[in-house]
C-alpha cells in the first residue's frame, strides 16, 4: 500500500503488473523534497513494494524477502542529515533516494548498533543510498530526478568521488550517470542466501 495524506491505495496482489512499458519518450523532471521523521511509515510501505516487483527480473523471491531490512530498508539517518529526497504524486510518495557523508554503503538502521561515522570529504567517497522507485511510477525520471540532485549535493558538500553498492537492476541508472564497476561481489545474507551486487565509482568535477 502507498501511504497519502488521507487514504490508503491498496496495490494489485501481483506488483510486478504495475510496472510501465519502457518509454521512448525524454524522461520527467521531478521536483523533490527532502524526507521528514513522518515519512518513515510510508518509506516503509514503499521499499517492499518497490524491491518485490523491480529486483524480481534479476534476484529470486528467496533473495528478496531475505534482504527486505538488512539491504533494503529505510535509514533514519539519510533523513536526520538531510541527505535523502523524496518524490511524490498527489501526496503520495511514489520515489526516494539519497546520498551519504557516512561510512554505510547499504542497508536499513535497524539492525545497526553502533554510531555510523563520517567521512572525510577530501580523502572519502560520498555514498549514494537506498533508491526506490514505486512499481508504477518506474521509467518516468524519479530515479534520474534524485542522482542529480544527489550529484548537485556531494559536489557543494566538496566530495571529490562517489562509491555504490548498486543492485543488478540499479547498475544501468548509475552506469548512464558514468559509474563505472569496480568489483562484482555478494552480499552474505541469512539462510545461507546471497545478494549478487556491484561496487561502482566516480570522480566528481567541481560542478555539476
Amino acid at each position: 500500500m502507498i501511504i497519502t495524506k488521507n487514504t490508503w491505495i491498496e496495490p494489485p496482489a501481483n506488483p510486478r503488473s504495475m510496472i510501465p512499458p519502457l518509454s521512448t519518450t525524454q524522461p520527467e523532471t521531478w521536483p523533490l523534497r527532502l524526507a521528514r521523521e513522518e515519512d518513515v511509515p510510508a518509506l516503509e510501505t514503499l521499499i517492499p513494494l518497490s524491491v518485490r516487483a523491480l529486483q524480481a527480473p534479476y534476484y529470486s523471491s528467496m533473495q528478496i524477502e531475505a534482504a527486505l531490512g538488512p539491504v533494503f530498508g529505510v535509514d533514519k539517518q539519510l533523513i536526520q542529515d538531510g541527505t535523502y529526497f523524496v518524490a511524490e504524486h498527489e501526496g503520495a510518495i511514489v520515489g526516494c533516494g539519497g546520498w551519504s557523508r557516512r561510512r554505510s554503503l547499504y542497508g536499513g538502521d535497524s539492525a545497526r548498533s553502533a554510531t555510523d561515522a563520517e567521512l572525510d570529504p577530501q580523502r572519502d567517497a560520498a555514498r549514494v543510498r537506498a533508491f526506490f522507485v514505486h512499481p508504477a511510477w518506474a521509467r518516468r525520471g524519479i530515479g534520474r530526478s534524485i542522482m542529480a540532485a544527489c550529484e548537485q549535493a556531494i559536489v557543494e558538500a566538496g566530495f571529490r568521488k562517489v562509491e555504490i553498492v548498486a543492485t543488478l537492476a540499479g547498475e544501468p541508472l548509475y552506469a548512464s550517470f558514468g559509474y563505472v564497476v569496480v568489483e562484482r561481489y555478494e552480499i552474505e545474507m541469512t539462510g545461507g542466501l546471497r545478494l549478487p551486487v556491484v561496487r561502482m565509482t566516480k570522480m566528481m568535477e567541481n560542478r555539476i
